[in-house]
């Protein structure tokens, strides 16, 4: 089936629907059984989709954890409470006190919060690396490293990785690869093609779509599935239905939305090149990015956020550019369908292997579904309000 044809289908296996189109809304904590040979078998291994007890699921989260197998190509789907807690529930599923774990270095903030503070705690020692290193990640490596990070594009920096080549020496090495893959969303990247084990989103993201709902997922391999399963389900990791629920039904619009975003989103950045404030615009789907025969080679699309760093500015003039904004909000998070703005004044603080290159400060877009003439207008205000602040 084509992307589109999945996105229809996916998680609708006739045990989930039943005779409706969409799965039903299965809430439950305690699951009762007729019989105590029913009971029995429901105990019989945790990744059957065997309603047990709440926490392990009912069909409306089966359902959802099919439907991101299908898409992505696991084996299997755990799901947790936000995208923070799928990052930190793949990270302790393969990490005990101990290890080292090679993290890239432009992670998303808290992953690196994470492991500077929980898994230093844990005797777990980080060591961070350049995200434009590739092959040469090797060099890092020690006798007890047990996973490599990766997130591409960075979500700030938006430096894109050579997935494949760090891939390839984990696997010599028999260690684990995990990366963040919310950017890519389930269909602008195919992480276990290009030889990943773990793959991480925050599914408050693109696949809900529409900034409601906290949820976080993480596929695995066949190989390293159970053992996700297992720790995620011992450290009592779960989502409720309504939330997963919602995830199914973001994913049938997922393409059509991508699509928008992406055009709306490579019109402003075009623009933004054209600024003579701006120094440079961070998206890798613009040939003038450094990863960008990266992207063409391993994603099929991109999506409405990317970043853009200023030749100059002070944290006044920033100020004046983001807070009198007519459509662009104040706030994290991104993949829904409001546009949004954040600032950076120094990235190279959150920074300690590799270099920034630049000294003005960065803004970060997400480009929502609003008209883009629109986005254009606030955005020209915003300079105005930029240059009379300096």
């Amino acid at each position: 089936m084509k992307q589109n044809t999945r996105l229809v289908h996916a998680g609708r296996a006739k045990q989930y629907t039943g005779y409706a189109v969409n799965p039903p809304l299965v809430r439950a904590s305690t699951i009762v059984f007729d019989t105590f040979a029913q009971l029995k078998q429901a105990t019989l291994g945790r990744g059957n989709r065997v309603p047990f007890y709440g926490r392990r699921g009912t069909d409306t989260h089966f359902a959802l954890q099919q439907a991101i197998c299908e898409l992505e190509g696991g084996a299997g789907c755990a799901l947790y409470p936000c995208g923070a807690a799928a990052v930190s529930g793949a990270l302790l599923a393969f990490l005990q006190s101990g290890d080292h774990l090679l993290m890239v270095d432009s992670a998303y903030e808290p992953t690196r919060a994470l492991c500077d503070k929980l898994l230093k705690g844990l005797g777990i020692e980080t060591t961070y690396y350049d995200p434009q290193l590739g092959a040469a990640i090797a060099g890092l490596i020690k006798p007890n490293t047990k996973v490599i990070f990766l997130e591409s594009p960075g979500s700030l920096s938006f430096e894109m990785q050579d997935i494949p080549a760090i891939c390839a020496v984990a696997r010599q090495h028999q260690i684990v690869t995990i990366l963040d893959n919310t950017w890519a969303s389930p269909i602008l990247c195919q992480p276990f093609a290009l030889g990943v084990d773990i793959s991480v989103q925050s599914a408050t993201k693109y696949i809900v779509g529409h900034s409601d709902v906290m949820l976080g997922t993480a596929s695995a391999t066949e190989q390293h599935w159970p053992t996700l399963r297992e720790q995620s389900y011992l450290m009592g990791y779960c989502a409720s239905a309504d939330d997963a629920y919602t995830a199914l039904r973001g994913l049938r619009t997922l393409a059509v939305r991508l699509k928008q975003h992406e055009h709306s989103a490579l019109k402003v950045a075009h623009w933004l090149q054209q600024r003579p404030e701006v120094e440079t615009v961070l998206h890798p789907a613009l040939p003038s990015h450094p990863g960008h025969a990266i992207f063409k080679r391993d994603f099929s699309g991109s999506n409405g956020l990317f970043s853009f760093v200023l030749k100059q500015g002070s944290q006044q003039q920033v100020e004046a550019f983001i807070e009198g904004m007519a459509h662009f909000k104040m706030g994290f998070s991104w993949g829904g369908y409001e546009s949004l703005i954040t600032a950076t004044m120094q990235l190279q603080k959150l920074r300690s292997a590799s270099h920034w290159p630049y000294s003005g400060p960065l803004l970060r877009l997400h480009i929502g579904l609003e008209d883009v003439d629109d986005l254009l207008d606030d955005l020209t205000r915003a300079f105005e309000r930029f240059l009379q602040a300096g």
